[in-house]
Protein backbone atom coordinates (compact mmCIF):
# COMPACT_ATOMS: atom_id res chain seq x y z
CA UNK A 1 0.00 0.00 0.00
CA UNK A 2 1.61 3.02 -0.86
CA UNK A 3 0.60 5.93 2.46
CA UNK A 4 1.09 8.53 -0.16
CA UNK A 5 -1.67 8.33 -2.00
CA UNK A 6 -4.03 8.26 1.14
CA UNK A 7 -5.41 11.59 1.55
CA UNK A 8 -8.79 12.72 3.18
CA UNK A 9 -10.18 14.26 0.67
CA UNK A 10 -10.12 10.61 -1.18
CA UNK A 11 -11.56 9.11 1.97
CA UNK A 12 -14.44 11.93 3.20
CA UNK A 13 -17.26 13.17 0.88
CA UNK A 14 -16.74 16.88 2.45
CA UNK A 15 -20.35 17.75 1.07
CA UNK A 16 -21.63 15.07 2.92
CA UNK A 17 -20.08 14.76 5.82
CA UNK A 18 -20.60 18.19 6.45
CA UNK A 19 -24.08 17.58 6.90
CA UNK A 20 -23.52 14.55 8.91
CA UNK A 21 -20.82 16.88 11.29
CA UNK A 22 -23.82 19.51 11.30
CA UNK A 23 -26.32 16.67 12.39
CA UNK A 24 -23.72 15.43 14.91
CA UNK A 25 -23.42 19.08 16.66
CA UNK A 26 -27.52 19.25 17.08
CA UNK A 27 -27.59 15.54 18.45
CA UNK A 28 -24.76 16.22 21.06
CA UNK A 29 -25.20 19.73 21.20
CA UNK A 30 -21.14 20.27 20.75
CA UNK A 31 -19.70 22.31 18.80
CA UNK A 32 -17.97 20.06 16.36
CA UNK A 33 -15.08 20.89 13.68
CA UNK A 34 -12.40 18.84 11.57
CA UNK A 35 -9.21 19.75 11.01
CA UNK A 36 -6.33 18.03 8.90
CA UNK A 37 -2.61 16.67 10.36
CA UNK A 38 -1.75 20.48 10.59
CA UNK A 39 -4.69 21.58 12.26
CA UNK A 40 -6.13 23.58 9.66
CA UNK A 41 -9.83 23.39 9.34
CA UNK A 42 -11.30 21.15 6.58
CA UNK A 43 -14.61 21.63 7.04
CA UNK A 44 -16.92 24.29 8.77
CA UNK A 45 -17.63 24.83 12.23
CA UNK A 46 -20.72 23.18 12.96
CA UNK A 47 -22.55 25.14 16.50
CA UNK A 48 -19.74 27.41 17.29
CA UNK A 49 -20.47 29.01 20.45
CA UNK A 50 -20.80 32.66 20.60
CA UNK A 51 -18.40 32.30 23.05
CA UNK A 52 -15.44 31.09 21.54
CA UNK A 53 -15.91 32.84 18.29
CA UNK A 54 -15.15 35.68 19.99
CA UNK A 55 -12.56 34.54 22.21
CA UNK A 56 -10.98 32.98 19.14
CA UNK A 57 -11.44 36.67 17.23
CA UNK A 58 -9.37 38.15 20.07
CA UNK A 59 -6.16 38.94 18.95
CA UNK A 60 -4.26 38.25 22.22
CA UNK A 61 -6.45 35.65 23.54
CA UNK A 62 -6.55 33.48 20.18
CA UNK A 63 -2.79 31.94 20.56
CA UNK A 64 -4.07 29.89 24.04
CA UNK A 65 -7.33 28.85 22.07
CA UNK A 66 -4.78 27.59 19.40
CA UNK A 67 -2.25 26.26 22.29
CA UNK A 68 -4.87 24.28 23.58
CA UNK A 69 -6.62 22.42 20.12
CA UNK A 70 -2.39 21.99 19.29
CA UNK A 71 -1.73 19.77 22.17
CA UNK A 72 -5.24 17.99 22.51
CA UNK A 73 -4.46 17.07 19.13
CA UNK A 74 -1.13 15.88 19.64
CA UNK A 75 -1.97 14.03 23.28
CA UNK A 76 -4.91 12.19 21.24
CA UNK A 77 -2.14 10.96 18.73
CA UNK A 78 0.10 9.61 21.23
CA UNK A 79 -2.62 7.42 22.81
CA UNK A 80 -4.62 6.97 19.67
CA UNK A 81 -7.72 7.37 21.37
CA UNK A 82 -10.04 10.60 22.00
CA UNK A 83 -8.47 13.19 24.62
CA UNK A 84 -10.95 14.70 26.68
CA UNK A 85 -9.31 17.99 28.30
CA UNK A 86 -9.94 21.85 29.36
CA UNK A 87 -9.28 24.72 27.88
CA UNK A 88 -7.77 28.00 29.51
CA UNK A 89 -11.44 28.98 30.25
CA UNK A 90 -12.49 25.55 31.66
CA UNK A 91 -14.39 24.75 28.77
CA UNK A 92 -14.38 20.69 27.89
CA UNK A 93 -13.24 20.11 24.61
CA UNK A 94 -12.55 16.51 23.02
CA UNK A 95 -9.64 15.80 20.48
CA UNK A 96 -10.34 12.55 18.39
CA UNK A 97 -7.61 11.31 16.07
CA UNK A 98 -8.26 9.82 12.57
CA UNK A 99 -5.48 7.74 12.05
CA UNK A 100 -5.13 6.10 8.42
CA UNK A 101 -2.39 3.30 8.10
CA UNK A 102 -0.05 4.09 11.07
CA UNK A 103 -0.58 7.80 10.09
CA UNK A 104 -1.88 10.57 11.70
CA UNK A 105 -4.30 12.19 9.04
CA UNK A 106 -6.23 14.62 10.67
CA UNK A 107 -8.94 15.03 14.11
CA UNK A 108 -12.26 15.48 15.08
CA UNK A 109 -12.33 18.63 17.72
CA UNK A 110 -15.83 18.63 19.61
CA UNK A 111 -17.02 20.68 22.69
CA UNK A 112 -17.34 24.01 23.57
CA UNK A 113 -19.64 22.93 26.77
CA UNK A 114 -18.68 23.36 30.26
CA UNK A 115 -19.54 20.19 32.95
CA UNK A 116 -22.66 20.15 34.58
CA UNK A 117 -21.13 17.62 37.44
CA UNK A 118 -18.04 19.67 37.93
CA UNK A 119 -16.25 16.36 37.75
CA UNK A 120 -12.51 17.31 36.66
CA UNK A 121 -10.33 14.77 38.38
CA UNK A 122 -9.41 12.79 34.82
CA UNK A 123 -8.77 16.15 32.78
CA UNK A 124 -6.00 18.13 31.76
CA UNK A 125 -6.36 21.98 32.16
CA UNK A 126 -3.79 22.51 28.95
CA UNK A 127 -3.23 26.32 29.73
CA UNK A 128 -4.02 28.03 33.30
CA UNK A 129 -4.78 32.10 32.65
CA UNK A 130 -6.56 32.55 35.71
CA UNK A 131 -4.51 34.86 36.53
CA UNK A 132 -3.68 36.74 33.29
CA UNK A 133 -5.78 40.26 33.42
CA UNK A 134 -7.10 40.08 29.76
CA UNK A 135 -8.14 37.05 29.90
CA UNK A 136 -10.04 38.22 33.01
CA UNK A 137 -11.25 40.90 30.41
CA UNK A 138 -12.18 38.62 27.99
CA UNK A 139 -14.16 36.63 30.61
CA UNK A 140 -15.83 39.63 31.98
CA UNK A 141 -16.64 41.36 28.40
CA UNK A 142 -18.65 38.21 27.30
CA UNK A 143 -19.71 36.33 30.28
CA UNK A 144 -23.47 36.29 29.02
CA UNK A 145 -22.20 34.44 26.02
CA UNK A 146 -19.97 32.05 28.85
CA UNK A 147 -23.29 31.74 30.67
CA UNK A 148 -24.92 30.09 27.82
CA UNK A 149 -22.57 27.32 26.99
CA UNK A 150 -24.24 23.62 26.54
CA UNK A 151 -24.02 21.90 29.74
CA UNK A 152 -23.42 18.14 29.94
CA UNK A 153 -22.24 15.82 32.51
CA UNK A 154 -18.94 14.18 32.30
CA UNK A 155 -20.10 10.55 31.01
CA UNK A 156 -22.21 12.16 28.13
CA UNK A 157 -18.91 13.89 26.87
CA UNK A 158 -17.03 10.35 27.49
CA UNK A 159 -19.80 8.76 25.64
CA UNK A 160 -20.12 11.42 22.58
CA UNK A 161 -15.76 11.09 22.30
CA UNK A 162 -16.28 7.31 22.47
CA UNK A 163 -19.18 7.57 19.11
CA UNK A 164 -17.25 10.12 17.53
CA UNK A 165 -14.16 7.68 17.79
CA UNK A 166 -16.27 4.88 16.36
CA UNK A 167 -17.21 6.96 13.64
CA UNK A 168 -13.27 7.80 13.07
CA UNK A 169 -12.48 3.86 12.97
CA UNK A 170 -15.25 3.32 10.15
CA UNK A 171 -13.90 6.20 8.12
CA UNK A 172 -10.15 4.58 8.33
CA UNK A 173 -11.70 1.05 7.47
CA UNK A 174 -13.38 2.60 4.00
CA UNK A 175 -9.91 4.60 3.92
CA UNK A 176 -7.97 1.23 3.71
CA UNK A 177 -10.37 -0.34 1.45
CA UNK A 178 -10.56 2.65 -1.16
CA UNK A 179 -7.02 2.19 -1.38
CA UNK A 180 -6.89 -1.35 -1.85
CA UNK A 181 -9.34 -0.32 -4.83
CA UNK A 182 -7.10 1.86 -5.91
CA UNK A 183 -4.46 -0.74 -6.00
CA UNK A 184 -6.92 -2.89 -8.15
CA UNK A 185 -7.46 -1.00 -10.63
CA UNK A 186 -4.14 0.32 -11.60
CA UNK A 187 -3.52 -3.47 -11.96
CA UNK A 188 -7.04 -3.57 -14.32
CA UNK A 189 -5.70 -1.07 -16.37
CA UNK A 190 -1.97 -1.96 -16.26
CA UNK A 191 0.85 -0.32 -14.58
CA UNK A 192 2.21 1.78 -17.32
CA UNK A 193 -1.12 3.76 -18.02
CA UNK A 194 -1.91 6.59 -16.82
CA UNK A 195 -4.35 6.54 -13.45
CA UNK A 196 -7.46 9.00 -14.31
CA UNK A 197 -7.08 11.71 -11.62
CA UNK A 198 -11.38 11.31 -11.64
CA UNK A 199 -11.73 7.80 -10.91
CA UNK A 200 -13.18 8.41 -7.08
CA UNK A 201 -14.91 11.52 -8.28
CA UNK A 202 -18.43 11.25 -6.58
CA UNK A 203 -17.65 8.08 -4.68
CA UNK A 204 -17.81 8.36 -0.97
CA UNK A 205 -18.58 5.37 1.75
CA UNK A 206 -21.77 5.14 0.53
CA UNK A 207 -21.34 3.66 -2.37
CA UNK A 208 -17.80 1.35 -2.23
CA UNK A 209 -19.21 -1.73 -1.81
CA UNK A 210 -20.61 -1.65 -5.59
CA UNK A 211 -17.28 0.17 -6.98
CA UNK A 212 -15.05 -2.63 -5.34
CA UNK A 213 -17.84 -5.09 -6.98
CA UNK A 214 -17.24 -3.40 -9.82
CA UNK A 215 -13.58 -3.82 -10.24
CA UNK A 216 -13.73 -7.09 -9.08
CA UNK A 217 -15.52 -7.86 -11.99
CA UNK A 218 -13.33 -6.20 -14.34
CA UNK A 219 -10.52 -8.13 -12.62
CA UNK A 220 -11.90 -11.38 -13.54
CA UNK A 221 -13.19 -10.38 -17.23
CA UNK A 222 -9.21 -9.77 -17.42
CA UNK A 223 -8.45 -13.40 -16.97
CA UNK A 224 -12.05 -15.48 -17.70
CA UNK A 225 -13.03 -15.79 -21.10
CA UNK A 226 -15.69 -13.83 -22.31
CA UNK A 227 -17.69 -15.67 -23.79
CA UNK A 228 -21.41 -15.98 -22.80
CA UNK A 229 -23.83 -18.51 -22.11
CA UNK A 230 -23.89 -20.90 -25.58
CA UNK A 231 -27.55 -21.84 -25.00
CA UNK A 232 -30.40 -19.87 -26.42
CA UNK A 233 -32.59 -18.98 -23.42
CA UNK A 234 -36.20 -17.22 -23.69
CA UNK A 235 -36.63 -13.38 -23.16
CA UNK A 236 -38.25 -14.31 -19.28
CA UNK A 237 -34.85 -16.24 -18.51
CA UNK A 238 -32.47 -14.14 -20.15
CA UNK A 239 -32.23 -11.01 -17.64
CA UNK A 240 -30.73 -13.71 -15.21
CA UNK A 241 -28.67 -15.24 -17.89
CA UNK A 242 -27.02 -11.60 -18.63
CA UNK A 243 -27.00 -10.58 -15.21
CA UNK A 244 -24.71 -14.18 -13.83
CA UNK A 245 -22.21 -13.63 -16.43
CA UNK A 246 -22.09 -9.69 -16.11
CA UNK A 247 -21.72 -10.17 -12.14
CA UNK A 248 -19.37 -12.67 -11.77
CA UNK A 249 -18.14 -11.57 -8.45
CA UNK A 250 -21.53 -11.25 -6.52
CA UNK A 251 -23.30 -14.27 -4.48
CA UNK A 252 -25.81 -14.88 -6.80
CA UNK A 253 -29.15 -16.50 -5.43
CA UNK A 254 -32.46 -17.88 -6.81
CA UNK A 255 -34.25 -15.42 -5.28
CA UNK A 256 -32.40 -12.62 -6.19
CA UNK A 257 -32.76 -13.90 -9.80
CA UNK A 258 -36.50 -14.36 -9.73
CA UNK A 259 -36.78 -10.45 -8.76
CA UNK A 260 -34.71 -9.52 -11.69
CA UNK A 261 -36.81 -11.77 -13.99
CA UNK A 262 -39.82 -10.63 -12.47
CA UNK A 263 -41.23 -14.08 -11.79
CA UNK A 264 -42.04 -15.89 -8.47
CA UNK A 265 -39.40 -18.09 -7.40
CA UNK A 266 -40.96 -21.37 -7.90
CA UNK A 267 -41.17 -20.46 -11.85
CA UNK A 268 -37.98 -19.27 -12.29
CA UNK A 269 -36.28 -22.48 -10.32
CA UNK A 270 -38.71 -24.87 -12.65
CA UNK A 271 -38.08 -22.47 -16.15
CA UNK A 272 -34.55 -22.12 -15.57
CA UNK A 273 -33.65 -26.09 -15.04
CA UNK A 274 -36.14 -26.88 -18.00
CA UNK A 275 -34.29 -24.48 -20.37
CA UNK A 276 -30.60 -24.73 -18.53
CA UNK A 277 -30.88 -28.35 -18.27
CA UNK A 278 -29.10 -28.14 -14.60
CA UNK A 279 -30.80 -26.75 -11.23
CA UNK A 280 -29.78 -22.87 -10.62
CA UNK A 281 -27.47 -24.46 -8.05
CA UNK A 282 -25.46 -26.60 -9.74
CA UNK A 283 -25.45 -24.36 -12.58
CA UNK A 284 -23.86 -21.61 -10.55
CA UNK A 285 -21.78 -24.09 -8.83
CA UNK A 286 -20.04 -25.39 -12.13
CA UNK A 287 -19.97 -21.86 -13.86
CA UNK A 288 -17.92 -20.44 -11.27
CA UNK A 289 -15.43 -23.45 -10.94
CA UNK A 290 -15.11 -23.04 -14.57
CA UNK A 291 -13.54 -19.04 -13.82
CA UNK A 292 -12.09 -20.42 -10.73
CA UNK A 293 -9.64 -22.56 -13.01
CA UNK A 294 -9.15 -20.23 -15.59
CA UNK A 295 -8.03 -17.77 -12.75
CA UNK A 296 -5.58 -20.43 -11.36
CA UNK A 297 -4.37 -21.05 -14.72
CA UNK A 298 -3.57 -17.66 -15.60
CA UNK A 299 -3.26 -15.33 -13.01
CA UNK A 300 -1.38 -14.88 -9.39
CA UNK A 301 -4.47 -14.54 -7.49
CA UNK A 302 -4.21 -17.08 -4.25
CA UNK A 303 -6.89 -19.29 -3.31
CA UNK A 304 -8.42 -17.39 -1.02
CA UNK A 305 -8.45 -14.13 -3.29
CA UNK A 306 -9.99 -16.44 -6.13
CA UNK A 307 -12.75 -17.19 -3.37
CA UNK A 308 -13.56 -13.91 -2.39
CA UNK A 309 -14.00 -12.35 -6.34
CA UNK A 310 -16.06 -14.82 -7.27
CA UNK A 311 -18.55 -14.51 -4.21
CA UNK A 312 -17.85 -17.40 -2.67
CA UNK A 313 -18.98 -17.24 1.18
CA UNK A 314 -15.59 -18.27 2.60
CA UNK A 315 -11.94 -20.33 1.14
CA UNK A 316 -13.14 -23.19 3.29
CA UNK A 317 -16.27 -23.57 1.50
CA UNK A 318 -14.94 -22.60 -2.31
CA UNK A 319 -12.00 -25.47 -1.44
CA UNK A 320 -15.25 -27.82 -0.66
CA UNK A 321 -16.89 -27.04 -3.99
CA UNK A 322 -13.66 -27.09 -6.19
CA UNK A 323 -12.76 -30.34 -4.95
CA UNK A 324 -16.58 -32.00 -5.48
CA UNK A 325 -16.57 -30.98 -9.25
CA UNK A 326 -12.95 -31.32 -10.06
CA UNK A 327 -11.63 -34.19 -7.72
CA UNK A 328 -9.00 -32.12 -6.04
CA UNK A 329 -8.18 -28.67 -4.39
CA UNK A 330 -7.56 -25.37 -6.01
CA UNK A 331 -3.93 -25.40 -5.17
CA UNK A 332 -3.07 -29.32 -6.50
CA UNK A 333 -5.01 -28.20 -9.50
CA UNK A 334 -2.66 -25.06 -9.91
CA UNK A 335 0.63 -27.22 -9.00
CA UNK A 336 -0.69 -29.59 -11.90
CA UNK A 337 -1.81 -27.15 -13.69
CA UNK A 338 2.04 -25.57 -14.05
CA UNK A 339 3.98 -28.64 -14.23
CA UNK A 340 1.99 -29.56 -17.57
Amino acid sequence: MKKEKINLDKVIDFKKWQTLQDNLSLVTNMAIITVDYKGNPISKHSKCSRFCESVRNHPQMVKYCQKCDSRGGLEAVRSNEPYIYLCHYNIVDVAVPIIIDGRYMGAIMAGQVKLSDNYTEDMEKIVDTSNNSVSIEVLEEFKEYYEQLPLLTYKEVQNIANMLSSLCNYLVEEALDKNLILEMYKKSIGNNKELDEDFFQGYSVDNIEKLKKGLSNAVIDAYVSQYGCDKKVSSTLKPAIDYIYKNKSENITVESMAKVCHISQSYFSRLFSKEMGDSFSNYISKLKINWAKELLEDSDMSVSQISDELGFNEPGYFIKIFKKYEGVTPSVYRKYYKNM
